[in-house]
């Protein structure tokens, strides 16, 4: 969808975003208030957040922008608690915030692989047990995390993140599994090399971006057959189809957004 189009899809349903101040959270936030969602925005980046809240006011959203460390149980419980207080209970939690730590294996410190879990792991479990409590009770809602297609093949110096976007993608499944006959969905949403901060500082130059593109032989790395590094509106239109009636028929699935990085494992 045209980032600048307005639709009513999501009118008088309320959003939860984690990591919603840049990136491909940033991008899930303006995509869901494009669409007329009632958002909960969160952050630990208090400054950002603060900017991505006005501009998504400027265009007529009802925002509850909270700045908290996601590593904080209380907080995130809190937050939930706030914004359902405020804007009205949750129909939508989309997970989109996430740290990488990279390095060799043997090098990665304790707090390195803590911190990664904690951020990509645990706070989703965390923010899914607080937010699903509601929508069990009203017998309605959507969950969708996001993930990485790092989750489906090994990859050099990102052991950490991998194996935490891994246990994501499964806990999710299990997540979904029980919480389907109660008419809740819980999908994810995996990319690949996505035009974010974090892609930037692993891919600088224009020559860094044509080695994603065309992948390398030394670092067991495939290439992107469709010739592209995805924006983070690309992720975010995923995101939204899957919190969508367009799919209302599907659970427990992990949509691998990387223009065919990984042949589709």
């Amino acid at each position: 969808m045209d980032t600048t189009t307005k639709t009513s899809e999501f009118a008088g349903q309320v959003a939860l975003v984690t990591g919603a101040a840049a990136g491909i959270g940033a991008a899930v936030a303006t995509a869901l208030g494009r669409r007329e969602a009632r958002l909960v925005l969160l952050d630990r980046d208090a400054g950002a957040l603060q900017a991505q809240a006005e501009s998504l006011r400027a265009i007529g959203c009802e925002v509850l922008a909270c700045t908290l460390d996601l590593r904080d149980a209380q907080a995130l419980e809190a937050a939930v608690a706030e914004g359902e207080r405020v804007l009205g209970p949750i129909d939508l939690l989309a997970n989109v915030a996430g740290v990488l730590f990279s390095g060799g294996t043997l090098e990665l410190t304790d707090q390195a692989w803590e911190d990664t879990f904690a951020i990509n792991t645990t706070a989703v479990f965390r923010l899914c047990r607080a937010v699903a409590r509601g929508m069990l009770e009203r017998k309605r809602g959507c969950i969708v995390t996001v993930a990485s297609n790092a989750a489906h093949a090994p990859r050099l110096g990102m052991a950490a993140y991998a194996a935490s976007k891994a246990a994501t993608v499964h806990y999710m499944r299990c997540l979904a599994l029980e919480l389907a006959p109660h008419g809740i969905r819980c999908n994810t949403v995996s990319p690949g090399s996505t035009d974010t901060p974090m892609q930037r500082a692993f891919a600088p130059t224009p020559e860094h971006v044509q080695n994603v593109l065309s992948g390398s032989l030394e670092r067991y790395r495939l290439g992107i057959p469709l010739g592209r590094i995805a924006t983070p509106e690309d992720i975010a239109d995923a995101v939204c189809f899957l919190a969508s009636d367009q799919a209302r028929h599907i659970t427990m699935h992990d949509l691998v957004v990387d223009g065919g990085a990984t042949l589709g494992a």
